[in-house]
């Protein structure tokens, strides 16, 4: 290993520990700022039948009854040693609620981010080859379109057109109502994540598929392109020998940083679908004051992003020679 690349992961584990922390202190404000009582929306309905003491009990009990700065020193010393809290509402351990949502989201997002990449590559390698023609123009407004279009109002359309008029897919959820898990059958699952996987990878188009047309007229534009036309070479033959090559990285790069974009989407197509993933506990741990696991989303989506931009910025460096002269200069 050369000393660049000891530079470059020095360098990613100091913002990663910069980036932790600032997220912890900031997210801990933010939610003892917040005007929802954790312990109204722990009690629920119930609470006009609880008295000052039960309340106090309460308020004990999961430690909010201490000042902000003991409750966040108490917090974080927890989580260095692995303990992120117990969830007030599923009274489970926050990382079991998290691994169990987790895979449902891990499901949803990676059908979403596969199926995204590849449709937004093959329409901007079209749109790239077609430049100026009519083709072109049409994939073009396809994705300003979609690059303009809010998450929830794609999927209450998928929902109002495929499942309440043609009647095609199930409304919500990620298993049908009422089935015991072990009757679920894997094709139940997949018509229970078309529709939010569609909706998701319907939006994720629009920044591989300009970013791609982007590098390809540039690279068909270059001089060594220019005279392997010369030679005879074109159409698809010189898209494959010359172009394939020089976008298909960069928009595998592009790809891997989406993550953010990616889980802010599920965090809506999760909510408009009553899917129970990742995105739609982090809202209702919000919506209910539920502290503990509601940080420890917030800290696990921080991991989850900076993983996705550190495989693209390791991707840029070895594809890329030029980032790391750049850097020992």
């Amino acid at each position: 290993m050369n000393k660049q690349w000891l530079q470059f992961i020095g360098y990613k584990s100091i913002r990663f520990v910069t980036l932790i922390g600032a997220i912890c202190v900031f997210s801990f404000l933010l939610v003892a700022a917040s005007p929802i009582d954790p312990i109204q929306a722990y009690v629920g309905a119930d609470m006009m039948t609880v008295g000052p003491e039960q309340r106090a009990k309460i308020a004990e009990y999961w430690g909010l009854d201490q000042p902000p700065l003991q409750q966040f020193l108490r917090w974080g010393s927890a989580v260095l040693q692995g303990d992120f809290g117990t969830s007030m509402i599923y009274r489970q351990p926050v990382l079991d609620v998290i691994g169990e949502r987790f895979l449902a989201s891990l499901a949803l997002m990676g059908t979403a981010w596969v199926l995204s990449g590849l449709f937004g590559f093959v329409l901007g390698v079209v749109a790239g080859m077609k430049q100026g023609t009519w083709v072109d123009k049409v994939i073009r407004w396809y994705c300003y379109t979609l690059a303009s279009t809010p998450t929830f109002w794609l999927g209450l359309l998928f929902l109002i057109v495929f499942s309440v008029w043609l009647d095609w897919f199930p409304i919500g959820l990620s298993v049908p109502a009422g089935v015991l898990v072990e009757d679920v059958t894997f094709v139940d699952r997949i018509r229970h994540l078309v529709l939010p996987a569609l909706t998701l990878s319907v939006l994720g188009v629009a920044n591989v598929a300009l970013h791609t047309r982007q590098k390809l007229v540039e690279v068909l534009t270059s001089d060594y392109v220019l005279f392997a036309k010369a030679r005879g070479e074109k159409g698809w033959v010189l898209f494959r020998r010359h172009g394939l090559r020089n976008i298909a990285f960069p928009a595998i790069s592009l790809q891997f940083a989406s993550f953010s974009e990616l889980f802010g989407g599920a965090v809506l197509a999760e909510q408009v679908f009553s899917y129970p993933g990742l995105g739609k506990t982090i809202s209702d741990a919000g919506l209910r004051g539920d502290i503990p696991l509601l940080l420890g989303i917030v800290v696990f989506s921080a991991v989850f992003v900076f993983v996705g931009n550190l495989i693209a910025d390791i991707i840029y460096r070895i594809v890329d020679p030029r980032i790391r002269e750049g850097e020992s200069i």
